[in-house]
């Protein structure tokens, strides 16, 4: 199972990039890593994560970013609404999930 992007949680993705690699020279790609490693656990077993918003949206917290991946089951894989901060803005990007994006 793959996985793809909102457009906006692409580029908050990047962003997130660009953060951790700016505050210190080799944690961006720590986060890549982390990010790719959970994108992975999720592929095998989509339903493990949390319902965060019903009926079928979910939450997958990173380990050692205060990040998490907001995503929903598709039938070609996995889409992520957003790389959300885990205590800023809650839900913030709802509107995200009635915009059908490839």
């Amino acid at each position: 199972m793959s996985y793809f992007f909102h457009p906006a949680a692409e580029a908050e993705f990047l962003e997130s990039v660009g953060y951790y690699e700016s505050s210190v020279s080799g944690l961006g790609s720590a986060f890549i890593e982390e990010f790719e490693a959970l994108a992975s656990l999720i592929s095998e077993s989509p339903k493990a994560w949390q319902v965060e918003l019903q009926p079928d949206i979910r939450r997958a917290p990173l380990d050692k970013f205060p990040l998490s991946i907001i995503y929903r089951e598709k039938l070609t894989g996995f889409q992520i609404l957003a790389i959300a901060h885990d205590r800023r803005r809650p839900q913030y990007w709802l509107e995200r999930r009635n915009q059908h994006h490839a």
